[in-house]
């Protein structure tokens, strides 16, 4: 009991929770065969979970906040990134930034360079259940879900308690507002906002939303 007390991360200081990720997990994950960027900031435990025979790979400089007092919005939960079938993967890119987010692949998740995803947001390419309620209370439900890619092009900025559902694309530099649930694919440069998401406006070049590359 005592030896587990000792390894509970929530009675220690901010800086050792954030050092034990960058230099155990980290190798841990590592061993396991997840791919990490050089330069990846951990702001709290995430929870990161392989299915064997499945890929995740996080490109460097990337953000993942985990910790209510360092983002303004709060997190409802860590950082939660998950493959849940062999040969699932989960493609995330460089210099990406999230804060409680949530992103699942049963099949294949792709999300581009210098992505920014406000406060839990959530990302699954999969329906987790069946649709038919005899197999739903099998234990093939969760393999007889629908599932379809999910790819997120560079530059994307999902706001806040945003979901984005199986088989969507989204285009380079596009905006989805707080809230919303995307359903259907999103162009480039676009910004769509609602339940279910419908396009507001384009992003025109002089709406300078981010300066890539400039945040660290």
């Amino acid at each position: 009991m005592k030896f587990r007390s000792l390894l509970a991360l929530g009675k220690y200081p901010s800086y050792v929770v954030d050092s034990y990720v960058r230099f155990v997990l980290q190798l841990h994950w590592r061993r396991q065969g997840i791919k990490l960027g050089d330069g990846i900031l951990w702001l709290g435990k995430p929870i990161i979970s392989l299915a064997t025979g499945s890929l995740i790979s996080i490109g460097e400089k990337c953000l993942m906040c985990s910790r209510s007092s360092q983002t303004a919005l709060g997190v409802n939960h860590p950082v939660i990134l998950r493959t849940l079938f062999a040969g699932a993967e989960l493609f995330i890119g460089a210099r990406v930034r999230m804060s409680g987010a949530t992103i699942c692949a049963a099949e294949r998740v792709v999300i581009g360079n210098r992505c920014v995803m406000g406060a839990n947001v959530m990302i699954a390419d999969t329906d987790f259940h069946a649709l038919d309620p005899a197999v739903r209370s099998s234990p093939e439900d969760a393999r007889a879900a629908a599932h379809k890619p999910i790819e997120i092009g560079d530059d994307v900025f999902i706001g806040g308690n945003s979901i984005i559902l199986k088989g969507v694309t989204i285009g380079k530099g596009a905006v989805i507002g707080a809230g919303s649930v995307v359903t259907q694919n999103v162009e480039d440069r676009t910004v769509v906002a609602g339940n279910p998401a419908l396009r507001i406006r384009v992003v025109e070049c002089g709406d300078r939303i981010s300066k890539p590359g400039q945040w660290l």
